[in-house]
């Protein structure tokens, strides 16, 4: 190795020492999604970043969803996806392929590229042990649901194992009955419940924008109030809108803070999470609710 090359990893690492030291031991939840999920080389390393989290005492729990991948299974059916106001339209048929993308398919693969650094990752279901009750959302939509309630004791069980839980986004209400979940809302509600230290939503933009053509308007921090501004101004539009809703829910949880990235960038997690500038947006509760908070 050059002297060069030597100190500029020694200057990486004494950066990331403080941030290491600090978040020991805390919960990070981490909502997998987006290109990251889809790109072979990205998932690969998605699970060197979980893994390495794990190894410096971190206690990361991977919430995953599946949209793209359940399209795909469903237009090999023969079936014709439905959309209201942006979301599927969910018959018991659909159900049944959401249910066995997203346990069957989506959350194996997760766990097990996790595994083959360590054997650690632990895959779960929202009806595992009754993590997610959920409700009907609107009736028009079938079985989409909504998080009525969190029991995050089995997550909580596996986390005191030194495991890191992988969970998709399946819940049922207190009749059984099963429903398919937004993953973004799950991970700001499950994140509340476990009082993490942060979640993180991997997507496919940088994060938040002032102008959504101009990858340069990046917002690198923001308040709570602020981005609840930019909701009602219509700045944030679109498929963001979830994404910045379940941030707030989990800063409204307790939650220090929440961060949006662009999961399209290899190990973005570690650059966010050790680096004293980050790479995406912070969202934090509003200055006069709590001191401000750092990367």
């Amino acid at each position: 190795m050059s002297s060069g090359r030597g100190h500029a990893t020694a200057a990486v690492l004494i950066e990331a020492l403080p941030y290491i030291r600090r978040f020991w031991g805390k919960t990070v939840v981490v909502k997998y999604g987006g290109n990251a999920m889809t790109d072979p080389g990205l998932a690969e390393r998605f699970a060197e970043d979980i893994v390495l989290l794990h190894s410096v005492g971190i206690r990361p729990v991977v919430v995953h969803g599946g949209g793209p991948q359940i399209g795909a299974l469903m237009e090999q059916l023969g079936k014709k996806p439905e959309f209201r106001d942006g979301l599927r339209v969910t018959d018991a048929e659909t159900l049944d392929i959401a249910r066995m993308v997203l346990v069957g398919k989506v959350n194996r693969d997760i766990v097990s590229a996790i595994n083959v650094h360590d054997p650690l990752a632990v895959g779960l279901s929202g009806e595992d042990a009754g993590l997610i009750v959920a409700e009907m959302q609107d009736p028009a939509l079938g079985f989409v649901g909504d998080v009525r309630e969190v029991n995050p004791a089995i997550v909580e069980r596996l986390l005191a194992e030194n495991l890191i839980p992988v969970v998709s986004t399946i819940g049922t209400d207190l009749a059984g009955q099963a429903y398919n979940i937004n993953a973004d809302t799950v991970a700001g509600e499950l994140a509340g419940a476990l009082r993490a230290e942060k979640v993180v939503y991997l997507s496919n933009v940088p994060g938040l924008l002032r102008d959504i053509d101009d990858p340069r308007s990046l917002i690198t921090e923001i308040t709570a109030s602020e981005a609840r501004t930019l909701i009602e101004k219509g700045t944030v539009s679109g498929g963001m809108i979830p994404k910045v809703q379940a941030c707030l829910a989990a800063l409204d949880r307790g939650v220090p803070s929440a961060h949006l990235l662009d999961g399209r960038i290899p190990h973005v997690l570690l650059l966010e999470l050790f680096t004293d500038a980050g790479v995406g947006t912070m969202v934090i509760a509003d200055r006069n609710d709590q001191d401000q908070v750092g990367r």
